[in-house]
């Protein structure tokens, strides 16, 4: 293996954790959201500002690392040709692209609670939405590690 395979491949496990790291912690704000959506309280406007800005923030630093992740994947996948024409890539290039629609549908929601629509989802709809990554996570390290077919 050449040196530059292994900084490419490092490289592409850094980003692809840190931009895991966003997706665990955004949809956990979106939690943190609806309860204050919820409660109707007038004293709640200041927490439901602060979680936003936090939530936009959060966001704008995923947009490059999910960036960076894909880029550096494609090196692999394309430059050394790692996985090319193998089972478990396929399945693996399917689990990223459901990712990148869950990163995209996070997107979407947290311009809805910026627009002060009403959520008609719960506080447990989300925390249920928040494991979604942990299972892609899991099936993408699976098949790459185990490389099952």
């Amino acid at each position: 293996m050449s040196s530059g395979y292994l900084w490419v491949k490092a490289l592409h496990i850094v980003f692809v954790t840190s931009w895991f790291a966003g997706l665990f912690y955004l949809p956990r704000i979106f939690v943190n959201l609806a309860m204050v959506d919820a409660s109707g309280a007038d004293a709640s406007g200041a927490e439901r500002e602060r979680l936003l800005m936090m939530a936009r923030k959060l966001w704008r630093f995923m947009q490059p690392l999910m960036l960076l992740a894909l880029a550096f994947g494609l090196w692999l996948w394309l430059g050394y040709g790692v996985g090319r024409g193998a089972g478990w890539m396929h399945g693996k290039l399917a689990i990223v692209v459901l990712l990148l629609g869950y990163h995209h549908g996070c997107g979407r929601l947290l311009r809805k609670f910026e627009s002060g629509t009403t959520q008609q989802r719960s506080h447990v709809w989300y925390r249920w939405f928040n494991e979604i990554p942990v299972l892609g996570l899991l099936a993408a390290v699976v098949l790459v590690v185990v490389k099952p077919f």
